[in-house]
């Protein structure tokens, strides 16, 4: 009877640990402050797992640039020091060239995840980073330039930019230096506020949302059209937590993912479309290039990128895609009618 009732507690003992231990936790930051709605996108996509996957996945957030510096986050999930990170693919760049491919492209994830292009671009991250690319978040928003003084245009109706003090940063310069000729000053996200406050900026390039979330809309009175260019925001997770994940934590987090991709598209128009109204409501003035001056533009936004991409892809023999197979999954010329 002892010995039946001990082989009883320890089953029981032993179905308690598989139990307690069933429930997998990875740790997770993203690049943006909490308060912008792009990092807020994640932290839905975050509460969409943990629901889904109560007693099997969990996320644990652990914050964004002030637990892990923004440019230091895609090196953290590489090392394994954080298991997810949200991020743009500009923010490395240097490692995966490949990016701007999503950068240039003028389709969403829902498009790209149906014709196989975020299929490469995971296998590019797991090939050359150790990376999963788990989802291409918040598509379909593009760039404007947003400029404190009216803009002028030459005699052609090109944009003049002599004179103009103009943020830059990782994911426009090639546009912003080797078409417009502009004279750029690198600037992190959290430091333009100030940038502008005190006159040291005033220009920038920034998404078709956000500008109000991060109160640049106090010192910006102008916005630019056409717009130019995608965000490139994505999951990447640690290659070796991916892989030692169970199949079941490994579904829900991907099927969240593939959901997200079109949810988020569709939240972000919306909010596009409001904010457009409110600053509008607010004073902002909308100027537009025109004609071939305005072909020219969203060429040079396009095609400057490409060759960035192309320069650096032909630097790294080991590149397991093809530049022409990026271009024809990324970009579709009859989305440009």
């Amino acid at each position: 009877m002892t010995i039946n009732l001990l082989k009883g507690c320890v089953a029981g003992g032993v179905m308690l640990g598989t139990v307690a231990q069933a429930q997998e936790t990875i740790t997770a930051v993203h690049a943006f402050p909490e308060t912008l709605i792009y990092t807020q996108s994640f932290l839905s996509f975050v509460d969409k797992v943990n629901a889904a996957g109560e007693g099997v996945i969990q996320i644990e957030v652990r914050g964004g640039p002030e637990a892990i510096g923004m440019f230091q986050q895609p090196d953290a999930v590489r090392d394994g020091i954080v298991d997810m990170v949200y991020t743009p693919g500009s923010f490395y760049g240097g490692a995966l060239p490949e990016k701007d491919a999503l950068v240039a492209s003028n389709l969403t994830a829902v498009e790209t995840r149906e014709n196989g292009g975020i299929e490469l671009i995971d296998r590019i991250h797991q090939e050359r980073m150790g990376l999963k690319y788990l989802g291409w978040f918040d598509s379909g928003v593009c760039y404007n330039l947003w400029t404190r003084d009216e803009p002028s245009f030459d005699a052609d109706g090109n944009l003049e930019v002599d004179g103009l003090r103009l943020r830059g940063n990782a994911v426009y310069n090639a546009f912003f230096t080797n078409y417009l000729q502009a004279q750029v000053i690198d600037l992190p996200t959290g430091e333009v506020y100030s940038a502008l406050q005190n006159g040291v900026v005033d220009a920038t390039g920034w998404t078709q949302i956000g500008l109000i979330d991060l109160k640049w809309n106090e010192f910006l009175n102008y916005r630019i059209e056409p717009c130019f260019f995608s965000t490139d925001l994505g999951v990447i997770v640690n290659q070796e937590t991916w892989d030692g994940l169970s199949d079941e934590a490994k579904t829900i987090l991907q099927d969240t993912a593939i959901q997200h991709e079109i949810d988020s598209v569709n939240a972000l128009r919306t909010k596009r479309d409001e904010d457009f109204a409110a600053l509008d409501a607010a004073g902002m003035k909308v100027v537009s290039l025109e004609g071939e001056a305005k072909a020219n533009y969203l060429a040079a936004a396009r095609e400057t990128t490409w060759a960035r991409m192309k320069e650096l892809m032909e630097a790294e023999p080991q590149s397991v895609a093809s530049y022409d197979d990026l271009i024809a999954k990324f970009y579709d010329p009859a989305a440009d009618n």
